[in-house]
Order: structure tokens, then C-alpha cells, then sequence
């Protein structure tokens, strides 16, 4: 009987176990998206091009490439998407668009629509949004080459191209929308000499607006008199512009030309990786760190020689007398481990930073081996929230052995805060910004499948983790005090103006931040001016820079603190490096209004919100770094002097 009950036990958690590891395979598969192998063509083979959202800078709300009416095929096919990508926004589906490789065709017809009331004014906002269209082939984004002023420089490359433009045409000063109905393509390809084959490198477009002309009334081969490759006629910007309106025809045509390339298939994301006029300033940003390097140097070799004479002072003093006479940290050793106010949210923040930590380390490893490329979309996102999910044993253990210390007994209690606090305060600022989101009708919005697998991955395997973690954390000896507590708090004298908590915190801020803030211009231009991000070396060096300031900035206000006496420095020394997420926020916000051309209040909302999670991030991180670092200077001064 016992063993018939434990046998239908464990059915179900087999169930669960099975549904979990399916969850995450169908997770991980951005690690191994189809297209990113090279894949070789024939001369003839068909090309399908693939069409992404629609992107505007202005509004920073994708939508689906069919939420307007172009032209589609008979069945709308949508692509398998990783966790990544849906949660970009990215809807990929198949086109009318057919190419034959190698083989040049000039203006096909693709369709032909009338405008009413309702599809002439959804153009419309598409167009004064600034709206570009997004499309694939062979795994590579469709760009529209800008030449620069330089004629001998390459040209730009820009994301899409815009479906249409807003001005004024022949004189009149009515200002008019057009669209774009008129696609140039360019293919590049790279052919190989022995077997004939070729590989696709580049994928470009040059769009027009044309009002297209012919004769008689329309048929399904009749001939354009305004685009015709028979009669030799091509698409100049002197044709009359199509124009949006209700009742109005529209056209919809296309250009495929073939040009043979040295870029080998290697390297064809190279120039795709060049999408700003603005070249980044290597010489400003190597200066400024080193300008961090220089001031930390500094204060490492300030810290290394007080301390070097204090405890040598110490240790020289002979009688108790002398002792007494002495001011300084050495003073409050009773006081300095005493556990601090709120100890349980401490070990909470704590553990979510080590959890967070260990993600940003991980992700920034893989991105440097190369396997978070551009060409695999979705792929870091996907890579983060799994290492998140991953990292929860780690967080559980750092709580747990901090809640030990602190003479904690409930370790599930602080188990189960550390894996719902920080999640769930992003959670609900995420579920309100989707929500936001989803009336707006965009393709940005989370689907509800995906919000299922999110919450799955948290309760299904974070959640269990950290409870993991923290049982082996809490079953290893608790962390040894180098000095004895006592039972009465010795009063804190009062402190200098420039020793006030609110003060020192903010003060310690300014360096960490310094650290990071040229790279996160361009970090936040990749996010909200649509481009990539790829020099994920430098982002690492730039990490480093920013571990080791938080550790100094703190270590080193710490010991100003614990000179006047004040031993209260666990929270502060947390707040003291994380309040440089406070001036990562205003630079947001200073970046909104200076960089941006958001003007929609949905809009401005989700770029405040997503900032804000992101600010919350980064408070949680350097936080825990300034923590530890503060933790591991007050353990080994204290174990460096005498005390009776």
C-alpha cells in the first residue's frame, strides 16, 4: 500500500518536471535560430523575403507589417519566434516578395489597391509617425544605404526603409502624404568561383513614391506606361509622387537587381554594424576611464597607507588608558556587527544582486565569444532571462548565509522573499506598461502564451532555485564575527554636516555613474534610435571599471563613517554605491528630452518605465557590489587589531 502511494505521487511531479523542461527547450532555442548557418544558392533558386514590424523612434511602438494594407500573399505564414524576439516585438511572416537569384527583374507588379476612408487615415499616421517598414533575407535586415559627405567614405546604413513621406508637391502649400510604393532592391552576393554558388551578403532598398500610369482599364498583365521593362522605362525622382487619400489608387511595384560582392559571408554583418553618422568617440571614452582609473588608483593607495599606520597605532598601544584616549574605528568594534535594522530586506536585496550579478557577468561572456550576435535575434534577451531564472540558486545561498549571520531561524521565509521581491515589483511594473501597450493595438504587446511561460520560468524553476540555494546556504556554519558584539549599543556621537547619510549617499554615487556614462549614451541610442549594439568587449572593460569604483567608492566612505564613530554601515554601504542608479534615471530623462522626439504620452510612459526597471537593475547590482566590498574592509581591519 505505502509503495502504491508513493509511486502515485510521484506521477505528477514527472508531469510538472516534463512540462518545465519542455518550456525551457522551447526558451533556448534562440541559441540555435534556422538561418544563421550559411546557406549556399543557385543561380535560379527562389528567395522569399520575410517581413518584420514596423518600427518609429517617435512613438517606439512596433506594430505588424499586415496592421496596414499591403499587399499580401494567399496565406499569411508567421515565423517561429524565440522568447526574445516576442518579447521585442518582432512578428516575422512570409511576403508577396519572390526573388530568382541571380536573375534581374524590373518592375514587377505586386498588387493593386484602393484607399477608403478608414486604410488612407491609418497610412497617414504611419507616415507622420515616421513609421519604417522591416524586412529579412536570408536571415539579413533590409537597410537603406545614405551616402555621406565624404564621397571616398562607405555609405550608412539605416534599419528599414520609411512607408512614406510628408510634404508638399508641385507648388501648393497644402502638405500632403505620400507613400512609398515604388522598392529598388539590391542584392549582394558573394559567388564561389568553383561550384558556381552563391551566398547572400548584403540586402538593400531604395524606396519611391510613384503615381503609376496605364492604359485602359486595369487587367491582370496590363502594362505600366509609368514603369515598364519592356519600353526601358525606370523610377526617377521626377515622377509624380502617389499620393494618400481616400479613394485613391495605389500601385504597388518593385526592382530586383543582383551586384556580385567581395564581402565574404563572414563578414557580411560588418557594414550593417555602422549605422550612425555619429562614429563613436574611442579617444573621449578611453580618456574618461582612465580618468576613473587614475582617481581610483588614488584612493586605493590613500586607504592602503591610513590604514597601514591606524593599525599599526593600535596594535602599539600598551595600556588600557592609552586605549581609551583613542578616538576612531577602532572605538566601535562592539557596535560594528551589530545586525542592522530591516536585516531581513538586506539579505533580500543582497541575494537579488549576487542573482543579478551573476547574469550580467555570464551574458557579457557569451556576448564576447560571439554566440549573442545581431544575426541572432532575440537571442540576448532570451540569454538573460534564463541565466536570471539560472542565477536564483546563487541568490538563495548569498540571503541565506547573511540571514545566518544575522541569527536568523526562518530560512524559507527569506527563501521566498528574495525570489518574489525584485521580480515582483518589475513584474507589475512590466504587466502595466503591456497593458499600456496592448491598447495601443501594437505587436509589442506580450501575448498571453508568453506571459504563461514567463511565470512558469519564475514560480517553475527560479523560484525552487533560490529555495535550493538557500537551504545549502543556511546548512553551512554561519560567518564568524572577527570581534564580539555587545549587548548595549554605545551611543553615536553627533556627526559633520558632510557625514550626514542623506549627503555621503548621494556623494557616493557621482563616480560609478561617471564610470558608465559615455558608454550608456550609446547604449541607450542602440535601444531607442533602432540600432545595434555590438562592442560588448568594451562593455565588459567599462563593467570591470564599474565593479571596482562601487568597491572603492564604498570601502572608502565605510571608513570615513566608522572614523566618526557611526557604525550603522551595512545599509549605507549599500545605498552608497546603488544611488548612482538615481543619476542613471536623470540621464534618462535628461536623454529624453535632448535625444528623442517623443511626443505621445503612452509613449513617454513606456520609455520612463522601461527606464525604470532598468534604474532598479542597476541599483540592485552596484548596491551588492558596494555591500561586499564594504563587508569583506570591515572584516579585515577588525581582524587586524588587538582587541581584548
Amino acid at each position: 500500500m505505502e509503495s502504491r502511494g508513493k509511486r502515485g505521487r510521484r506521477t505528477p511531479l514527472s508531469v510538472v518536471a516534463a512540462v518545465f523542461f519542455l518550456l525551457f527547450i522551447h526558451s533556448a532555442r534562440s541559441f540555435y535560430l534556422p538561418g544563421v548557418a550559411p546557406e549556399d544558392f543557385e543561380k535560379g533558386d527562389e528567395l522569399k523575403v520575410k517581413v518584420n514590424k514596423l518600427t518609429s523612434i517617435k512613438t517606439q511602438l512596433p506594430y505588424s507589417y499586415y496592421s496596414l494594407p499591403f499587399c499580401r500573399p494567399k496565406k499569411i505564414v508567421d515565423s517561429a519566434e524565440n522568447l526574445g524576439e516576442v518579447l521585442r516585438g518582432d512578428r516575422i511572416e512570409n511576403s508577396p516578395y519572390v526573388f530568382k537569384m541571380r536573375e534581374a527583374q524590373m518592375c514587377n507588379v505586386l498588387c493593386r489597391i484602393t484607399l477608403d476612408a478608414k486604410t488612407a487615415k491609418e497610412f497617414k499616421e504611419k507616415i507622420a509617425d515616421e513609421y519604417r517598414v522591416n524586412m529579412i533575407l536570408d536571415n539579413l535586415p533590409l537597410v537603406v544605404p545614405l551616402q555621406r559627405a565624404d564621397p571616398g567614405a562607405p555609405p550608412v546604413y539605416q534599419l528599414g526603409y520609411h512607408v512614406g513621406l510628408k510634404g508638399q508637391y508641385t507648388g501648393t502649400k497644402e502638405e500632403k502624404h505620400f507613400i512609398h510604393n515604388h522598392l529598388a532592391f539590391t542584392v549582394r552576393y558573394h559567388r564561389d568561383m568553383q561550384t558556381d554558388s552563391a551566398r547572400i551578403v548584403g540586402f538593400e532598398v531604395k524606396p519611391y513614391s510613384v503615381k503609376h500610369e496605364y492604359e485602359g482599364k486595369w487587367k491582370e498583365n496590363t502594362r505600366l506606361t509609368t514603369c515598364d521593362p519592356h519600353t526601358k522605362r525606370t523610377i526617377t525622382n521626377s515622377n509624380a509622387p502617389q499620393e494618400v487619400d481616400d479613394k485613391k489608387e495605389i500601385i504597388f511595384t518593385y526592382d530586383v537587381d543582383f551586384q556580385e560582392s567581395d564581402v565574404k559571408w563572414a563578414s557580411r554583418w560588418d557594414a550593417y554594424l555602422l549605422m550612425s553618422d555619429d562614429q563613436i568617440h574611442w579617444f573621449s571614452i578611453v580618456n574618461s576611464l582612465m580618468i576613473v582609473l587614475f582617481l581610483s588608483g588614488m584612493v586605493a593607495m590613500i586607504m592602503l597607507r591610513t590604514l597601514y599606520r591606524d593599525i599599526s597605532k593600535y596594535n602599539e598601544l600598551e595600556t588600557q588608558e592609552e586605549a581609551q584616549e583613542e578616538t576612531g574605528w577602532k572605538l566601535v568594534h562592539g557596535d560594528v556587527f551589530r545586525p542592522p535594522s530591516n536585516s531581513d530586506l538586506l539579505c533580500v536585496y543582497v541575494g537579488t544582486g549576487v542573482q543579478f550579478f551573476g547574469m550580467i557577468l555570464v551574458t557579457m561572456i557569451f556576448a564576447i565569444l560571439g554566440f549573442l550576435s545581431p544575426s541572432n535575434r532575440g537571442g540576448l534577451m532570451t540569454a538573460m532571462l534564463l541565466l536570471w531564472v539560472f542565477m536564483g540558486i546563487f541568490a538563495g545561498y548569498a540571503s541565506a548565509r547573511l540571514y545566518k549571520m544575522f541569527k536568523g531561524t526562518e530560512w524559507k521565509r527569506i527563501a521566498f522573499r528574495t525570489a518574489v521581491i525584485f521580480p515582483g515589483v518589475v513584474s507589475i511594473i512590466f504587466f502595466v506598461l503591456n497593458a499600456l501597450i496592448w491598447g495601443q493595438k501594437s505587436s509589442g504587446a506580450v501575448p498571453f502564451g508568453t506571459m504563461f511561460a514567463l511565470i512558469v520560468l519564475w514560480f517553475g524553476i527560479s523560484v525552487p532555485l533560490v529555495f535550493v540555494g538557500s537551504y545549502l546556504g543556511f546548512r553551512k556554519p554561519a560567518i564568524e564575527e572577527p570581534v564580539k558584539t555587545n549587548k548595549i549599543p554605545r551611543q553615536i556621537p553627533e556627526q559633520a554636516w558632510y557625514m550626514n547619510p542623506i549627503f555621503s549617499i548621494m556623494i557616493g554615487g557621482i563616480l560609478p555613474f561617471g564610470a558608465v556614462f559615455i558608454e550608456l549614451f550609446f547604449i541607450l541610442t542602440s535601444i531607442w534610435l533602432n540600432q545595434f549594439y555590438y562592442i560588448f568587449g568594451f562593455l565588459f572593460l567599462v563593467f570591470v571599471i564599474l565593479i571596482v569604483t562601487c568597491a572603492e567608492i564604498a570601502v572608502v566612505l565605510c571608513y570615513f563613517q566608522l572614523c566618526s564613530e557611526d557604525y550603522l554601515w551595512w545599509w549605507r554601504s549599500y545605498l552608497t554605491a546603488g544611488s548612482s542608479a538615481l543619476y542613471l534615471f536623470v540621464y534618462a530623462a535628461f536623454y529624453f528630452f535632448t535625444k528623442l522626439e517623443i511626443t505621445k504620452f503612452v509613449s513617454g510612459l513606456l520609455y520612463f518605465g522601461y527606464m525604470l526597471i532598468a534604474s532598479y537593475g542597476f541599483f540592485v547590482l552596484t548596491g551588492t557590489i558596494g555591500f561586499y566590498a564594504c563587508f569583506w574592509f570591515t572584516r579585515l581591519i577588525y581582524s587586524s587589531v588587538k582587541i581584548d
